[in-house]
């Protein structure tokens, strides 16, 4: 390990040792308080420190890392407090995520650390969204990420990496070969000799280092940042090392032959670069006992603080309050000349405002730019506020989401269009796992917009056709919004680009060109959460949203009923005082959706009016949704598959109970 190619002043080559070292220490402490009992699980990075560290120190301050779970190193040479760190791991509330998450599963915007989920490949995207603020910006920053031989076999790398690429985003993919995922030798990872490999696939540079040699790493890391500050552009480097220690302490290393063992801990970063400085005089053995006692101290005296505070108490109102991001909204009343538009076109209108309104605001999705979007809901934007701000993507779902997540973090806004709703399905571990969770877990808003093209009526098929919004009701953190109308769209949409949280926002694709109805010119926004009542009597209540309302409407009208009829508009929130209102007063409950009914929204309504209203009930509720199949493509069995004819006899059985 050759250290004397570097020609570091003293200064720096001690001050790279003592980053190096504190992980280490802190490692070794804890692997005594595990043995102990006294910490649940740990993921070590032993012999892997240089990587970390060496990168880190390479970096300017204020240049998002995103380590994974082996990466203290990260962590310390940013100058994390111990004592933070050490509450985060013994689930304290002085923890970064008061006591909701483990390890490094957390970020600080303060150290410009993002830390992991344990989907591993999921925040490479993320990497991307933060660089491309800086493009955006004309910051002349990098973005570094990590990632593992082993995660690099997830979907997430390829989608990234190729993403940065087509972008020319300025991210350094940090790959750390050290031999394994988990028990799995790379050898059953990948078949390429080695990742570097990989690089000509891309398009982008790849460079190979000897991720124990600390110098090294620093020294190449250091070259790179300033060629990608002046030149941006991702660059993949490959870091040769190994894990000393099993996956995690429970799981051993049995796995690995003893003689491979023995080897890399002749390779070990510490060891080594400890014996270049002293025998370069630069410290001596008696500095590093002296050093090492002084941070063992410093680390002893915050862990006996960590473990005299009070064990978290739990608190039902702090734990729901966090799950949403607070905000204020300060709503624009419609007000104003109104025309008449198709729900495509006040989407249209709302997006543009919305980009008007919000400087920060970054529309992405495929074929939204040029072409306008599959359904022309983007077209024109792109000429009035240029390809920084509407981005076409590559057909990629998992990667532009966590994007658009970055971009939060970055500061901005980010609106992602699914092409079709039922293309979420492939991205939909970054909306539950990042977005959703990531208020609550560490603070962080997720300002991120989702558009979804939904639903049947238009002969597509299986899989272009499909009611997803269930999909996502059961996972606390998002919000859910589903206009029946263009004033509802248009409102509801600036309303979803006013909130700091996620937002799921549902358009049905039969109602884009089908529908019309009077639009306000101006900007303004609706209130989430309040339902609008279409009151044509009160001998019974049908409760739904989306086409389902237009079908509702049209019936009643068509079988001149006395029944009123809820369009709930958003369904996370949903309007449980309008409904219960409506409950007392018409006594009969009938909820329609167009989605499957097994686990459908309207079940779990149901089951709040049971709940909440059983004694204003004077018949059985009812329930009426889709068939529980796929969706078909022919006319005919499409309409058998909707629910609308077994909704006229259901709603005519109501009223005769």
């Amino acid at each position: 390990m050759d250290f004397s190619k570097y020609p570091y002043s003293r200064e720096t080559l001690i001050n790279i040792y003592e980053n190096l070292i504190i992980p280490r220490i802190i490692e070794e402490k804890m692997l005594i308080l595990l043995r102990q009992g006294k910490v649940g699980k740990w993921f070590s990075g032993i012999g892997q420190e240089a990587v970390s560290v060496g990168l880190t120190m390479a970096l300017e301050q204020d240049e998002y890392v995103l380590p994974l779970h082996r990466n203290l190193g990260v962590f310390t040479s940013r100058k994390i407090p111990f004592k933070k760190l050490f509450a985060q791991w013994q689930g304290k509330k002085s923890g970064f995520t008061k006591g909701r998450d483990r390890s490094f599963h957390f970020g600080s915007q303060e150290h410009h650390v993002i830390g992991m989920i344990s989907h591993l490949g999921a925040m490479l995207g993320v990497a991307n969204g933060i660089s491309t603020s800086y493009l955006i910006d004309n910051r002349q920053k990098i973005t570094a990420v990590f990632s593992g031989d082993g995660g690099a076999s997830e979907g997430d790398f390829h989608e990234a990496l190729n993403v940065a690429a087509v972008w020319k985003l300025p991210v350094l993919f940090v790959l750390e070969n050290n031999g394994y995922a988990l028990s799995t030798s790379s050898k059953e990872q990948f078949a390429c000799k080695q990742f570097i490999d990989k690089g000509i696939g891309y398009g982008m540079e790849a460079v190979q280092v000897d991720g124990n040699n600390v110098l090294e790493v620093y020294s190449k890391v250091s070259e790179l940042s300033v060629s990608m500050r002046e030149n941006p552009r991702p660059i993949l480097l490959e870091c040769l090392t190994f894990r000393m220690r099993g996956h995690e302490e429970a799981s051993g290393i049995k796995y690995v032959p003893k003689d491979l063992t023995a080897s890399w801990a002749e390779k070990d970063p510490i060891l080594n670069y400890e014996k270049y400085l002293i025998d370069q005089n630069i410290i001596t053995q008696e500095w590093i006992s002296e050093r090492k006692k002084e941070i063992l101290l410093g680390i002893e005296k915050d862990l006996d603080d960590v473990f005299e505070e009070e064990e978290i108490i739990p608190n039902i109102t702090e734990e729901t309050q966090d799950i949403y991001a607070p905000e204020i909204i300060n709503h624009v009343k419609p007000a104003g000349t109104t025309r008449e538009l198709r729900l495509v076109d006040a989407l249209r209108e709302g997006l543009d405002q919305a980009m008007e309104k919000h400087e920060t605001l970054v529309l992405m999705g495929q074929d939204i730019a040029d072409y306008g979007g599959v359904f022309k809901i983007t077209d024109g934007l792109l000429d009035k506020y240029g390809k920084g701000r509407v981005r076409n993507t590559p057909i990629t779902e998992s990667s532009i989401l966590g994007a658009g997540y970055g971009l939060s973090i970055a500061g901005k806004k980010a609106m992602v269009e699914m092409q079709f709703s039922d293309f979420v399905s492939c991205g939909i571990n970054q909306i539950t796992n990042n977005l959703a969770k990531s208020y609550y877990r560490w603070g962080q808003e997720a300002d991120v917009v989702i558009r979804m093209p939904t639903g049947a009526g238009v002969q597509a098929g299986p899989f272009h056709s499909q009611s997803t919004e269930a999909w996502f009701y059961t996972i606390p953190g998002l919000k859910i919004y589903y206009p029946s109308n263009p004033h509802d769209a248009k409102g509801l949409l600036a309303t979803a680009f006013e909130s700091k949280n996620p937002v799921m926002f549902f358009e049905h694709k039969y109602l884009y060109r089908s529908v019309k109805g009077e639009v306000p010119e101006a900007y303004y926004t609706l209130e989430e959460g309040q339902a609008a009542i279409h009151d044509y009597g009160d001998e019974a209540l049908i409760i739904t949203y989306g086409w389902g309302v237009h079908k509702a409407i049209e019936i009643v009208k068509e079988q001149n009923n006395r029944a009123t009829v809820i369009d709930l508009r958003t369904l996370q929130p949903w309007d449980k005082n309008a409904v219960y209102e409506q409950v007392k007063r018409c006594n009969k409950v009938l909820l329609l959706t167009e989605d499957t009914l097994t686990g459908s929204i309207i079940h779990d309504i149901a089951s709040h009016i049971a709940h909440d209203c059983f004694q204003h009930l004077d018949a059985p509720i009812k329930t009426i949704g889709s068939l529980d199949t796929p969706v078909p493509m022919a006319k005919n069995l499409e309409d058998l598959f909707l629910p609308w004819e077994r909704f006229k006899e259901a709603l005519k059985d109501l009223l005769a109970f």
